[in-house]
C-alpha cells in the first residue's frame, strides 16, 4: 500500500487511542521541521538511496506503553520517534520509504499518510511480526535489490549526520558504528578489521580484531550486495522457522561481501527498548541533538 496524506485518523483496534497524551503531556502527531538544505545536498550527490524501516515489534520490554502503541510511535520532545526518523530521511534526500508494519499497524500507517511531502511510503504488513525481527525485513526483500538500501531499526533517536555519514561513505555497504559504548551485554557489537567489518553479534566474539564498537541499527546495503543478503535471509528463516533477527543472517553476509563501517563515535544518539532508554532519549539525547542543528 502507498500512502500520500489524508486526513489523519488512526486506532489500534475499537476504542483504542493511538497514544494517551495525557500520560506523556504532549503531542506525538506533531509537524515536522523543513529539510536542511545543506544536509540534503551533501547526501543527494550519492545515488539513489532508499529506506526500510522495520516497525512491526510488540516491544514487550516497554510495556505497558507498547500494549496499544507501535514502539516507534513514542514521543520524545513531543513527537513520534518515527516521525523524526522519517523528517531526518527527508532532509538528507531519501524519498522513497518502505515501513514494515505489524503491531498496532494502522498508527504507522496514519503517520505515514501524514509524512513529509514529497516522499513516497509504502507500508509492508509482517502478519508474523510477533516472531522475529528476520521475517519483517524477508517481507520487504525486493526493495533491496532496486537501489541502495538503508535498513533501520524504528526505535533509534540519532542526529541527520549519522544519514549524511552512511549515504555518502564510498563502502558500497557499510555498518555505522560506535566505540564509546559500555558493554552491558545488551549491545550488538560490531568488529572490524581494517575498513571492513568482520563479524556482529550480543555474544559472538572473532578470534581477531583491530576495532570493536555497538552497532548503531542501520545498514546500507548495495544493490550488488541485496541478492546474497536475500539468500542468506531465507537460509535463516528455513533453520529457525522466523523466531530470529535480522543480524543474523547480516553476520554471515559479512563473510561474504566487504561491507565497511562508519564511525559515529561522540555523536549523540539511543535505542529505546526500557523506560529508562525513552527518559534519556528525552532529557539527555534530544538535547544534544538539537544543539548540533544550532
Amino acid at each position: 500500500m502507498i500512502v500520500g496524506r489524508p486526513k489523519l485518523t488512526a486506532v489500534c483496534g475499537v476504542g483504542q487511542k493511538i497514544l494517551d497524551t495525557k500520560s506523556f503531556g504532549c503531542d506525538p502527531w506533531s509537524g515536522l521541521k523543513p529539510s536542511n538544505p545543506v544536509v540534503e545536498s551533501a547526501a543527494r550527490r550519492d545515488r539513489a538511496v532508499t529506506a526500510i524501516i522495520l516497525a512491526a515489534g510488540v516491544a514487550r520490554r516497554l510495556a505497558p506503553l507498547t500494549d496499544h502503541t507501535q514502539k516507534s510511535l513514542l514521543p520524545v520532545g513531543g513527537r513520534a520517534i518515527l516521525g523524526r526518523m522519517l523528517e531526518a530521511l527527508h532532509a538528507v534526500g531519501v524519498r522513497h520509504v518502505v515501513i514494515v508494519v505489524g503491531h498496532c499497524a494502522d498508527q504507522v500507517r496514519a503517520l505515514a499518510a501524514a509524512g513529509p511531502a514529497g516522499m513516497t511510503i509504502e507500508c509492508v504488513h509482517n502478519p508474523e511480526y510477533q516472531k522475529g525481527s528476520i521475517l519483517s525485513l524477508w517481507r520487504a526483500r525486493d526493495t533491496l535489490t532496486a537501489d541502495s538500501t538503508l535498513v533501520m531499526d524504528a526505535d533509534v533517536l540519532f542526529p541527520p549526520d549519522f544519514l549524511v555519514r552512511l549515504i555518502t561513505s564510498p563502502a558500497s555497504s557499510a555498518l555505522l558504528l560506535d566505540r564509546g559504548f559500555t558493554d552491558t551485554g545488551e549491545e550488538v557489537k560490531l568488529y572490524g578489521i581494517g575498513e571492513r567489518v568482520i563479524a556482529l553479534g550480543k555474544k559472538f566474539v572473532p578470534e581477531r580484531w583491530e576495532v570493536v564498537g555497538e552497532g548503531i541499527g542501520f545498514f546500507k546495503c548495495g544493490a550488488e550486495h541485496a541478492g546474497e543478503y536475500i539468500r542468506l535471509l531465507g537460509e535463516s528463516i528455513g533453520e529457525t522457522g522466523g523466531t530470529n533477527e535480522y543480524e543474523d543472517a547480516l553476520h554471515r553476509l559479512l563473510a561474504r561481501v566487504p561491507v565497511g563501517w562508519v564511525d559515529v563515535t561522540g555523536l549523540p544518539w539511543t535505542e529505546v527498548d526500557f523506560v529508562e532508554d525513552l527518559r534519556r532519549a528525552e532529557t539527555d539525547v534530544l538535547p544534544r541533538i538539537e544543539r548540533l542543528g544550532r
